[in-house]
């Protein structure tokens, strides 16, 4: 680009978190509907979007200089601004390493590439404090996490790749690289012959319901449903990713698989 953008709106929160850390909030011009972080973000940015729809008539005549996104799945979204003349930018992050990137990348775009590499290296960090907590557990007890019920989504990249971090020995690692929510579907019976002991769930768009999940049939066998270690982990600190899934996600994680690993 010519010059460093002005205003720009972000279709996906981890731009918007990302930005407001480094102090550069004042560029922002719409976020997605699913901003929660920083909390008052959805307060002081106008609501634009919300994840496969937008108001690109709104978009446009806020007049961005760039508009951020995710995935293959704003695919359509993004070239339909592009047909309007708009700059648009949509990266792909589905690891750990990809979303480190992702922060570097973002702090470029507007110039700040010293503090991009420093929040970089501190998310990094904190990464490895967890790593290294979780090496030191008695025992990596087997994980499963569920995106969706039924049919059943299983951990997409960053969160498969997370729950290892954290200590746990994911159920599904032949899942981890599916892309898209069908690559990552099995069902309840082979979800259970896999004997979970800890299951987390972040149903997207949906609260967690541990009641639903014990009346499933033969689950009332599994460890994970014997001993109550049914754990939700909200779904916007984890299933965007950006900061918030290597933060606070991460330890929320931790915590349910250290627990895990300390009970008989």
């Amino acid at each position: 680009m010519p010059r460093l953008p002005e205003r720009i709106v972000c279709l996906s929160e981890e731009y918007t978190e990302i930005l407001y850390h480094l102090g550069e909030e004042d560029r922002i011009v719409g976020i997605t509907e699913y901003t929660c972080r920083p909390p008052r973000a959805a307060e002081e940015k106008e609501q634009v979007s919300q994840f496969l729809r937008a108001d690109t008539g709104r978009i446009e005549e806020l007049a961005p200089d760039l508009v951020l996104g995710f995935s293959d799945l704003q695919a359509d979204l993004a070239a339909d601004l592009i047909r309007r003349g708009l700059n648009v930018a949509v990266f792909n992050q589905r690891s750990v390493a990809d979303i480190l990137a992702v922060v570097e990348a973002t702090a470029r775009l507007v110039g700040r590439d010293e503090d991009g590499r420093r929040y970089a290296d501190e998310l990094a960090a904190g990464v490895a404090r967890i790593q290294e907590a979780a090496a030191a557990l008695p025992r990596r007890p087997r994980t499963y996490f569920e995106e969706w019920p039924k049919p059943c989504i299983t951990a997409i990249g960053w969160v498969a790749e997370l729950v290892e971090i954290a200590g746990g020995e994911e159920l599904f690692p032949e899942h981890r690289g599916g892309v898209h929510a069908q690559d990552r579907t099995t069902d309840w019976d082979i979800v259970r012959a896999r004997e979970p002991e800890l299951m987390l769930a972040s149903w997207c768009g949906a609260r967690f319901n541990p009641r639903k999940v014990r009346e499933r049939p033969g689950w009332d066998e599994l460890a994970c449903v014997r001993d109550d270690r049914l754990v939700e982990i909200p779904s916007e600190i984890i299933l965007q990713p950006g900061p918030a899934a290597l933060t606070d996600g991460l330890a929320a994680i931790h915590a349910a698989v250290a627990a895990a690993a300390r009970r008989e």
